[in-house]
């Protein structure tokens, strides 16, 4: 059985590998604007699943496929990845000092089972500068990541705290991730590929 990550999310990849699992990584290309709907953990959810579907298709039914994706909510709205750089300063110009909640989706499917579960994170914005922000934004790194802001990199600095699993934020939950897994009847510590 292979553990297949259908993410090309470096950070989804860095937190399997520090908890000890070693994936395959099959970007699932699929178009995600074809999924619409105002309720963040429903589409998060969504969005997970549409990639793990897209990768298990790819894949022998033994293999362990994990899709992910996440979605801030703001104030009422969705922010997913920002458009631009004028987006991403627009945005942190309104969440800084201020708190959303970060709803990632996580699906596995392993033959013809899959579960899925969302995991909700508050997150607490710094009051940063203009200054700030847009030397923030100028790295580029908050184009790439939903919400417009890392906790795992140069944006860490700009979030005052949390309230959840800090592994949600970097975007896939492994206490989510592990009981889902134990759903499908395997063990945890079996994905392990460590070296001894």
């Amino acid at each position: 059985m292979r553990v297949v990550l259908a993410s090309q999310s470096p950070a989804r990849l860095a937190t399997l590998r520090s908890a000890g699992i070693e994936p395959v990584v099959i970007v699932s290309g699929v178009d995600e604007d074809q999924i619409t709907t105002t309720d963040a953990g429903n589409l998060a959810a969504a969005l997970a699943q549409l990639k793990c579907r897209a990768v298990a298709a790819q894949v022998e039914p033994q293999d362990l496929v994990i899709g992910c994706d996440s979605v801030l909510a703001f104030e009422g709205e969705i922010f997913g990845k920002p458009a631009g750089p004028d987006e991403a300063t627009a945005r942190w110009r309104r969440m800084r000092g201020r708190s959303g909640v970060l709803h990632t989706g996580h699906c596995v499917r392993r033959g013809g089972t899959e579960l899925i579960e969302t995991a909700a994170t508050i997150v607490h914005f710094a009051d940063v500068t203009d200054a700030e922000i847009d030397a923030y934004v100028a790295t580029g790194e908050p184009l790439h990541v939903a919400g417009a802001f890392t906790i795992d990199g140069l944006g860490g600095a700009f979030i005052r705290g949390i309230e959840g699993d800090h592994h949600n934020v970097v975007g896939l939950s492994l206490p989510v991730l592990r009981d889902l897994v134990r759903e499908l009847g395997i063990d945890w510590t079996s994905l392990w590929t460590l070296s001894t």
